[in-house]
């Protein structure tokens, strides 16, 4: 079972590369991109259940939070174009 979830998992790797590949947009590359990042924690996941490894696990929850961060600051990014925006500073509010 585990075994073809695996390859089912991998195959699904595939064609989100291919589709952050192709991605017409940044936004559709930031979502493929995320998309790979979860099934890498699933494909973590079902190794360690193959490898009867459960520190796998703790691995792939790292690797989720690692993920929701660098998403989010790709995001920021390509919305303001600087990761250090500051909407205060920006409408003259900062404190001086």
């Amino acid at each position: 079972m585990f075994y073809l979830s695996t390859g089912v998992i991998l195959l699904a790797l595939l064609i989100t590369v291919v589709r952050a590949v192709r991605g017409p947009t940044v936004f559709d590359r930031v979502l493929a991109s995320n998309t790979i990042g979860t099934l890498a924690i699933l494909l973590l996941a079902s190794i360690g259940f193959l490898t009867d490894r459960p520190e796998f696990l703790d691995i792939g929850l790292t690797y989720g939070l690692l993920n929701l961060i660098g998403t989010f600051a790709v995001l920021k990014f390509f919305r303001h174009g600087d990761l250090a925006y500051d909407v205060e500073e920006k409408e003259g509010k900062a404190w001086k």
